[in-house]
């Protein structure tokens, strides 16, 4: 069924020729109108009546679907419309309107009930394009003249082809409409009841208006000839200017405001006919016989005959003053009867009504036109008349002060004379003052429209030459004439009754006065001068004198013109607010008075607040530093300390404000300090007043949101309109709160401004409110707007409504985003989220905003909110959608591949998608819409279904579509932001569809060969985010499909890539972008940082993607490597030149991680690269320079990157240096912390003295991963050659142990501690290093300070031993290192370091003897650890025993006590491995208690594992046993070679005992008792040469172990060795064996070997007690 609609509808045009269109280039306006001219100009006869020729054309059609024809011929039948026509409409409709789905539509068109439905929204539709149609031409109208407009040009050529028959044919089209007869069910369907009838008529009433409208603008530019003049007269007569309609007796209230602007606009045509401005020329030049209305009796008769009505007024008051001035003698009886009855009917009073309804001049050329055309009627009737003949004086300046609210007439009436037009009545109004005020401030506040009038009227006021007073009786001091017409002052008057020191006035003794003796008196008007400023100064001090007597209602009447005047002059210049000082700071103490009287005047008290608005907008913080002591504004009597008492309101008092608005406003209805109050809050949160006092405008905003937000809308309103304008003004000063910036933000638990607005909204009923609003539906804002009577503008209540509802949007959006993270959901996310039935849900409903078509910013705003939710929200956007999900997806789709729409609207949708990918998968499949092929089941191939979203896509991406007004660049890349999220999600189905497309690879990959321009010059940034999803989409297909299996389009593209040079031109272009960020930053700052940040981002991935996965690159040739790495050095460089910018580290950190991937791939080709070690050096430089903090992640991967290349001992120099600086820092903030944990609370809050910045110690901070690469530096410079000479130039060593001591002591820094000893030990492997450390006082920085980092207790327990992972960073593995250290230098040294050696087992005795004991109760791998490290130091010793025996001997003596203890207790739990399983047990279960005792309580109860976890795990859990049990018999394996080596130390040599006579015995001790006997574990008995021979048993069982793993478990070998460490240890065949120090890695199995055994208990056959292991161990 064909839905496409051929022809461009109404509303379409109207919105292309506003400019909100993607159609704005004044060529494409112009063609455009160039192909509707001729419909605009037959305007409504352009839809045109049935007829059997339209009736057999429409049959004929084979283009058209038969249901669509029979529908278009019952729409033809409702409507009265042409056949054709009516499928037409139907078919726009469809496209634009319909809310359904094609399917639906088959169903809807069958059934009746629904069809009839649709046929009424069709109805709706129809009637809105006439409308629109209108509304075509008449913005033609409004702007063809206007200079300012961007398409004057492109209007003034079509106005120029409308102009001859435009007039015409709009006058008898009006004319159709009057007289046309009402619709019956007869003549059009039984659908036409009497609610079609009323609609109908009112949308006639509404044409009616605006083909008036139109002719009136036409008039205004092109002149009327008599014949029309008179033709209209008769017309408008005839209809009774509208209020005599055919069928009037349809007319209903709400019609009224359309029948007033039919006879607006019929009054305004006819005295715009007039030409009166021509005519006030000819009078002036005296040649009013040129006027072409010189002779015209036909209308003098017709003119005759009106004065019934009030439109009658402006039209007789113009035909006087035509005929006064054309023929003054010939017809004065008759200028002066139709006069009076002008002024019979209140013709000013009038005017200032229509003008009124006309609206206001902001943005509506009709209105302003109207107030030109009025203008010099009123300016031509003062000059004509005497002004006593005109009436009352108010209504005059009420309508002359209306017509002067047009921008341009207060500048024009300033260049007249004083003596003509309405400068006569300003002379008049000045004759009065100061005796009436009113009067002249009115008018001159209407005079006020820009600086050059705001000086005028200043000036004009600054220099007043009289001032008029009323006597009721004569005064005694004054001297007068006879005749009483002149008094003289015989004394000074003080004018004012105010007291000594105050602003008065003085009026001098001999001052003449004209009198003149009226009603009231004697009117004397004093020759004399003054400023009218400080009389109103005067003023506004007499109200504060008077504020509580009965005489304050007379002066609120003299202050409020003043105030309004105030009011209006500052805010049109500024710069004259320091000459209105004395009147304005007084307003202050006045709004303090005002409101705190019983009966407050709540028009001063606004005219006050809207003072103060503009002052707050200029010096916010004058203004609140004013204000808040005058009660008015609502205050907390308690300060505020929390949030919940914020919330609770408690402490807080309303104010004078809360108080007026409750017992005055609210019951009157009546809301102008609301209104005032809601803006003056709103002007000072603006103005960033700072957090002390934002804090004192916490209870203002509570009051707006506790008691107005959730209520406003229930109180009682007299005006229409005002209830909308509150909540539009409640929602501005919301969304300025939350758009405030951070800074001045207070911390702490005090709210802020924010935090409490982000709170109310979010848990309160405020939040609720807002949801409210936006739940209004297009389908109200609809009906809003279609009942407005004027034709566009900015102030209907239409308007209003929707920025309400966009307020409500934006601040919605904002709450969510600024809502700080928590797991409970809030109500505002609830009332979100919640499903609904029937329509009600708040999600669906915000969907359907797609539909409204007036504001493209409200839909564009409601699918931003609805990607936010998506985003955030726990919901399904599919399932709240509910039924309506196709139909609104098909409204989506349709605007977004509409070539007309908005393109913002089309960004907004494809970025609501690209969210929808990850986190709305139900909604992103219907959008998706893929069907599978052939309808097989099972079938993984896809096709894309007819409202798929991914065929818009494609066409958005095609390379043929770019540069067309349809795809701007910001919409293709968001298209391929949307490619690159189903790539990132892996939606298989989608891709394995797009991938198949024809040219989808061609059309993809087409930005990345194209020329960009240079960064500089780049104008649209997303131009680059476009290349980089390229690139990112192209990097993931190249990541998760095999490289074989890549589509042959692809690897086309990869090879033209290639062959194109565009790797090339792409490290190039990245190079230049690295450069220009460096360059701006330095400069003004980085313009789209994010953009080049993502395509650097995009570039690096795509290169190693590339470089690992695609073959055939000339990524993979060592030359372009060779070439290229260089070139990122060289960005890495460019970046970190700039040491203190954040963009350029950010770039320069991303470059870094490059540098590491690549290092790792192109090592080969880094180690030949001849200029690598410049760059590298340089990087190294800046990274020195830069500021700690912002370069802490930058250094830690440059020093990573510097470790991976260390073949460069050049470097090391730079490195020594950089570690000598971070030690120095780490000493300096090591001892500021442990002084500020010494200082006490009390510390002088002034302190300025502090350290360079806080150095932390982290695992891969600069200091640690310097100390890294110099150990890999120093460990590449195996001769020592070049860290000998740097060592000598940097005594980096003395740093370092001064950095180590002082960590030690306060056991700080511990991964500094752990790359320090690593660096030590690597130095100590050589004879130079050693003598280097131990020179620069090793022993001195580690011995006593190395105490801190143990305890060790005083009964010598075990507690000090921890049972943490044996590589985890900790104080033990820091004493490990120690104990190697001095194992090493002692190894390498020797006698050199044996009395360092010795003191430092001096100082740590206790510790080393307790870790020897220990093994016999910790069986745990870190205990075990320290006992291998502490047995191997002492192996090293004891080759000094003599030594030792001199300085140490009873150290000496416990040690091989404890040694030959140590070697009895491996023995036996290497032989009972029952025994050892079970201490292993009982360590493994003190684990799991403290981790159930320390750790957060699990969801399930660890007793009661489940049944899988029991079923599945047992066989892991005993696999990890048997490995953590011979982990642990791997260690004890080297403490118990080691330890006989040791212990080898101490006997004597066998062969010297048996060879040498002379030797003395006494000289050893004795280790083992002399017994044959198995030993006990028990520490009483004592170890014997039983011991040894259980030990030489249990070696040479671990030589013959063989392990047959069963088929369930991996395998696990037994450790085997040619030659056990301990077998070798103690058989005596050879005089001094070497104790091997290593477990050589375990072999395969070898076949079992059966051994003769000795004689000892230990050694029989025993079996594995393991349950399910069959195989036998057997001893030897």
């Amino acid at each position: 069924m064909e839905l496409f609609c051929f022809c461009r509808s109404s509303r379409e045009l109207w919105t292309i020729l506003l400019g909100r269109s993607a159609l704005r280039e004044p060529a494409q306006i112009e063609e455009e109108l160039d192909r509707n001219w001729e419909r605009l100009l037959q305007g409504l006869c352009y839809y045109k009546t049935p007829s059997s020729s339209a009736a057999e054309k429409l049959k004929a059609d084979k283009g058209v679907a038969q249901p669509l024809k029979d529908f278009g011929l019952r729409i033809s039948k409702l409507l009265g419309l042409d056949q054709q026509q009516s499928v037409q409409i139907l078919q726009c409709y469809l496209q634009e309107d319909y809310r359904g789905t094609r399917n639906t539509l088959k169903d809807v068109l069958q059934d009746e009930r629904p069809s009839q439905a649709l046929l009424l929204k069709i109805a709706d539709y129809y009637y809105e394009e006439r409308v629109c149609h209108l509304r075509c031409v008449l913005l033609l109208l409004t702007y063809f003249q206007d200079e300012r407009h961007p398409y004057r040009v492109e209007y003034s050529n079509c106005v120029n082809k409308l102009e001859k028959d435009l007039v015409t044919n709009y006058q008898k089209q009006f004319e159709t409409l009057f007289k046309a007869e009402s619709p019956t069910w007869e003549t059009h369907g039984n659908l036409m009841t009497e609610r079609q009838v009323s609609r109908w008529f009112l949308q006639c009433l509404r044409e009616q208006s605006l083909l008036l409208e139109i002719l009136f603008l036409y008039y205004a530019y092109f002149e009327m000839g008599p014949g029309d003049l008179l033709s209209f007269t008769k017309m408008f007569k005839e209809q009774g200017f509208g209020l005599r309609q055919t069928n009037r007796h349809l007319v209903d209230k709400s019609m009224d405001a359309l029948v007033d602007r039919i006879g607006y606009f019929s009054c305004l045509i006819l005295v715009e006919g007039m030409d009166i401005d021509f005519l006030h020329k000819c009078a002036l030049e005296d040649r009013t016989e040129q006027h072409q209305f010189s002779n015209t009796p036909e209308m003098d008769q017709m003119l005759l005959t009106f004065g019934d009505i009030p439109h009658h007024g402006p039209v007789l008051l113009a035909w006087v003053l035509l005929r006064h001035t054309l023929s003054p003698d010939e017809s004065s009886p008759v200028i002066r009867r139709i006069g009076n009855t002008s002024l019979q009917l209140g013709v000013f009073q009038y005017l200032t009504t229509m003008l009124q309804g006309l609206g206001g001049t902001g943005n509506n050329c009709t209105a302003s036109t109207a107030r030109m055309c009025i203008y010099g009627l009123l300016s031509f009737v003062i000059t004509s008349f005497e002004e006593e003949t005109l009436g009352s004086q108010q209504h005059l300046i009420n309508a002359a002060c209306e017509v002067l609210s047009a921008p341009s007439l207060a500048e024009l009436f300033w260049e007249t004379k004083p003596t003509m037009g309405l400068g006569m009545i300003l002379d008049s109004a000045m004759g009065m003052f100061p005796h009436k005020t009113g009067l002249l401030l009115q008018l001159l506040t209407a005079l006020l429209s820009d600086k050059s009038t705001a000086k005028k009227v200043y000036i004009f006021l600054d220099k007043m030459s009289f001032y008029t007073e009323v006597y009721k009786t004569k005064p005694n001091d004054v001297i007068s004439r006879d005749d009483e017409t002149l008094w003289r002052r015989q004394a000074p008057k003080l004018l004012y009754p105010l007291g000594l020191g105050q602003t008065n006035l003085r009026m001098p003794q001999g001052v003449l006065g004209q009198v003149a003796v009226g009603e009231q008196g004697y009117v004397v008007r004093w020759d004399y001068s003054y400023s009218a400023w400080i009389l109103f100064t005067c003023e506004i001090e007499m109200l504060l004198h008077v504020v509580s007597t009965a005489d304050v209602i007379l002066h609120c009447e003299r202050v409020k013109p003043i105030l309004d005047l105030v009011h209006k002059m500052i805010s049109t210049d500024w710069t004259v607010s320091d000459c209105l000082l004395p009147l304005t700071s007084r307003i202050y103490m006045l709004l303090q008075r005002l409101t705190s009287v019983i009966n407050p005047p709540v028009d001063v008290i606004a005219s006050c607040a809207n003072c103060l608005i503009v002052l707050a907008a200029r010096m916010p913080g004058k203004v609140w530093s004013s204000l808040h002591h005058t009660g008015f504004l609502p205050f907390a009597s308690s300060p505020l300390t929390n949030m919940a008492q914020s919330i609770s309101a408690e402490g807080m008092k309303a104010g004078n404000y809360g108080n007026l608005l409750v017992l005055i406003e609210q019951p009157r209805g009546e809301y102008a300090v609301t209104i005032a109050f809601l803006r003056l809050v709103t002007t000072l949160v603006k103005g960033q007043l700072g957090s002390t006092q934002d804090k004192g405008l916490i209870p203002c905003v509570l009051l707006v949101l506790k008691e107005m937000l959730p209520t406003y809308h229930k109180w009682r309103y007299n005006t229409h309109g005002v209830r909308e304008r509150i909540g539009c003004l409640i929602l501005e000063l919301v969304h300025a709160i939350l758009n405030l910036s951070p800074e001045g933000e207070a911390s702490g638990s005090t709210p802020t401004l924010q935090s409490l607005c982000i709170y109310s909204l979010a848990n309160t009923e405020a939040g609720q409110a807002v949801v409210n609003i936006m739940g209004v539906g297009v389908d109200t804002i609809d009906v809003v707007l279609a009942a407005q009577p004027s034709s566009g503008g900015s102030e209907g209540p239409g308007q209003i409504l929707i920025q309400t509802v966009k307020l409500a949007f934006s601040v919605t959006n904002n709450v969510i985003r600024l809502k700080p993270p928590s797991s409970a959901v809030s109500p505002l996310e609830q009332a979100l989220t919640q499903h609904g039935g029937h329509g009600s849900n708040l999600i669906a409903v915000l969907a359907k905003y797609i539909y409204h078509k007036h504001d493209p910013a409200l839909p564009r705003l409601a699918i931003q909110l609805l990607k936010r939710l998506a985003t955030v929200a726990p919901m399904s956007v599919y399932a709240c959608l509910g039924g309506d999900a196709a139909a609104i997806r098909d409204a989506f789709l349709t605007r977004l591949q509409s070539r007309t729409e908005d393109m913002r609207i089309k960004v907004m949708i494809l970025e609501f998608l690209t969210v929808a990918v990850e986190t709305q998968p139900g909604l992103i499949e219907l959008f998706l819409n893929l069907e599978v092929k052939d309808g097989a089941e099972g079938s993984k191939e896809f096709l894309l279904g007819e409202w798929s979203c991914l065929q818009v896509v494609l066409d958005l991406i095609d390379s043929r579509q770019q540069g067309k007004y349809w795809c701007p660049p910001l919409l293709h890349r968001a298209a391929l932001a949307f490619l690159h999220a189903l790539w990132q999600d892996r939606r298989d189905s989608a891709i394995s569809v797009l991938r198949t497309k024809e040219r989808f690879w061609e059309n993809l990959t087409t930005p990345l060969f194209g020329i960009l321009p240079s960064p500089s010059d780049i104008t649209e940034p997303c131009v680059l985010e476009t290349c980089a999803f390229v690139m990112k989409i192209i990097g993931l297909e190249i990541y998760y499909v095999v490289s074989g299996s890549l589509e042959r389009s692809l690897k086309d593209a990869l090879q033209k890539f290639s062959s194109g040079r565009r790797y090339e031109y792409w490290s190039q272009y990245v190079k230049s972008l690295v450069v220009h960020v460096a360059e701006t930053e330095e400069d003004e700052g980085v313009h789209s940082f994010s953009e080049t940040q993502m395509v650097i981002s995009a570039w690096r991935m795509l290169l190693i993607l590339s470089t690992s996965h695609v073959c055939h690159t000339p990524l993979h040739s060592s030359l372009w490597r060779l070439k290229k790495f260089p070139r990122i050095l060289s960005n890495m460089a460019e970046e970190l030149l700039v040491p203190m910018s954040v963009p350029c580290l950010r770039l320069g950190s991303m470059m870094a991680t490059l540098l590491l991937i690549l290092l790792k791939q192109w090592r080969s080709v880094v180690a030949t690269a001849p200029d690598v070690l410049a760059p590298l050096s340089l990087i190294l430089e800046s990274v020195l320079q830069a500021d700690q903090q912002l370069m802490e992640s930058t250094k830690a991967k440059v020093f990573s990157a510097l470790i991976s290349i260390s073949q460069l001992p050049q470097l090391l120099l730079c490195v020594c240096e950089t570690v000598q600086d971070e030690a120095l820092a780490l000493i300096d903030s090591t001892r500021h912390a442990a002084q500020v944990r010494d200082v006490p609370d009390d510390k002088d809050s002034m302190e300025t003295d502090a350290v360079r910045s806080v150095q932390k110690d982290q695992r891969d901070g600069v200091c640690v991963l310097a100390l890294h690469l110099a150990k890999e530096l120093c460990r590449a410079d195996e001769d020592g050659e070049h860290w000998v000479l740097v060592m000598r130039k940097i005594p980096a060593l003395h740093s370092i142990l001064s950095a180590l001591e002082l960590s030690l002591r306060s056991k700080q820094n511990l991964y500094f501690t752990e790359a320090a000893l690593h660096l030590l030990l690597t130095l100590a492997r050589t004879p130079q290093g050693a003598a280097a450390v131990a020179g620069a006082g090793v022993i001195q920085s580690i011995c006593l300070p190395l105490l801190s980092v143990y305890e060790v207790p005083s009964n010598g327990a075990s507690q000090g031993f921890s049972r943490k992972s044996q590589d985890a960073p900790c104080w033990p593995g820091v004493y490990r290192l120690s104990m190697s250290l001095m194992e090493i230098l002692l190894k390498t040294l020797r006698y050199n370091f044996i009395n360092e050696a010795l003191d430092f087992v001096g100082v740590h005795q206790e510790r080393i003897l307790q870790c020897l004991n220990a093994v016999r109760t910790v069986q745990s791998l870190v205990c075990l650890d320290e006992a291998d490290h502490t047995v191997g130091f002492l192996l090293q010793l004891s080759r000094f025993c003599k030594e030792w025996q001199f300085h140490l001997p009873h150290l000496l003596r416990d040690v091989q006590i404890n040694l030959c203890y140590l070697c009895q207790t491996c023995t036996y739990l290497l032989h009972s491995r029952n025994m050892l399983h079970h201490y292993l047990q009982k360590v493994k279960f003190a684990k799991n208690g403290e981790a159930l005792a320390s750790g957060p309580r699990a969801q399930r109860d660890p007793q009661t594992p489940s049944k899988a976890a029991a079923e599945g795990g047992g066989g892991e859990r005993e696999e990890a046993e048997q490995k953590a049990l011979l982990a642990v018999q791997c260690s004890l394996l080297k403490i118990l070679s080691k330890t006989l080596a040791t212990l080898q130390h101490f006997t004597p040599d066998c062969c010297q005992i048996i060879l040498d006579q002379c030797m003395d015995l006494a000289e050893y001790r004795t280790l083992f008792v002399l017994s044959f006997t198995t030993s006990a574990f028990d520490a009483d008995v004592a170890p014997s040469f039983g011991t040894l021979l259980a030990t030489i048993n249990v070696a040479l069982s671990m030589l013959g172990e063989v392990v047959h793993p069963p088929n369930n478990f991996k395998s696990i070998q037994a450790p085997s060795s040619p030659a056990c460490p301990v077998t070798s240890a103690v058989a005596p065949p050879r005089p001094r064996p070497a104790a091997c120090c290593h477990l050589p890695s375990p072999q395969a199995p070898r076949p079992a070997t059966r051994v003769r055994s000795l004689s000892s208990s230990w050694c029989r056959p025993s079996y594995a007690t393991y349950r399910g292991r069959p195989t036998t161990w057997f001893s030897c």
